[in-house]
């Protein structure tokens, strides 16, 4: 979870100022945790607060994002989650966004299977994004999520987003970073952010190379992020300084969550 709020924080101040390149400072007084990292850490609240069972997630994820994100309203939310974030009768909207992948990674420490996964994957995105679109772009990131941490090399995390979401990609990250172009939908988002991770060499570089891509920054290295912790681990000191831009609130939650299932850290 702290890969994609950490991703996320990176991502802030390139969003609406792309910077194609991989040399830049990685964290400066203009970052800060957008939607992407208020709504990762309102389903890790979800989950640690739902039955054993999870069967009551659905209701959960709902009362959680909109609790914790009514605190946060600067934070960035598009203009249709808004209205879902205060409305009284909340419900699916039939949303494709890639905020249904960006906030998802928390599904993939709570699962202990492919399927578990999966079925919390649904459980936690259906409540906003119930277009397919949104819920494979957030299943994709997910069931990614999931290989990295249990094992799977970057080939056979490969081999399964090709086989059951997204077939052969076919660009590279030097394709994306001449003439990649702003994408809000997963279906443009969770592939490129999938070739940051499969082409880094540890977690710092796979956030570098999300930002090089441009586009829709902080997203693309909220989702590259999350996989990438699962893969590699953060190096303490990236950990360490990320987790500053959190609040108190934020960081509880974070912490609480990490408890129950721990984080790689090298």
């Amino acid at each position: 979870m702290l890969g994609a709020i950490i991703g996320d924080i990176v991502g802030s101040r390139f969003e609406f100022a792309n910077h194609r390149s991989k040399h830049f400072e990685l964290f400066t007084k203009e970052c800060f945790a957008t939607d992407d990292s208020v709504l990762t850490l309102a389903i890790c609240d979800a989950l640690l607060r739902s039955a054993p069972s999870f069967k009551d997630l659905p209701a959960q994820t709902v009362t959680s994002m909109q609790t914790i994100g009514r605190e946060y309203p600067d934070s960035g939310y598009g203009g249709l989650f808004s209205q879902w974030l205060y409305s009284e009768n909340p419900a699916p909207y039939e949303s494709f966004g890639n905020g249904a992948a960006m906030r998802v990674s928390g599904c993939a420490y709570a699962g202990d299977s492919i399927k578990a996964v999966k079925k919390l994957s649904a459980a936690v995105t259906g409540v906003t994004h119930n277009h397919p679109e949104g819920l494979k772009g957030a299943e994709a990131t997910a069931v990614a999520v999931y290989l990295a941490r249990t094992g799977s090399s970057k080939e056979e995390i490969r081999s399964v987003i090709e086989k059951k979401y997204y077939g052969k990609y076919g660009r590279t990250l030097a394709d994306l970073q001449a003439a990649y172009a702003w994408e809000d939908g997963c279906e443009g988002t969770v592939p490129p952010a999938l070739v940051a991770f499969f082409e880094s060499t540890d977690y710092e570089d796979c956030i570098r190379n999300g930002i090089s891509i441009g586009g829709d920054s902080d997203t693309i290295c909220a989702i590259a992020g999350a996989i990438a912790e699962a893969y590699y681990g953060i190096p303490a000191a990236i950990r360490e300084e990320g987790i500053r831009f959190l609040d108190d609130r934020l960081k509880t939650i974070l912490l609480d969550f990490e408890k129950v299932y721990p984080p790689k850290i090298v």
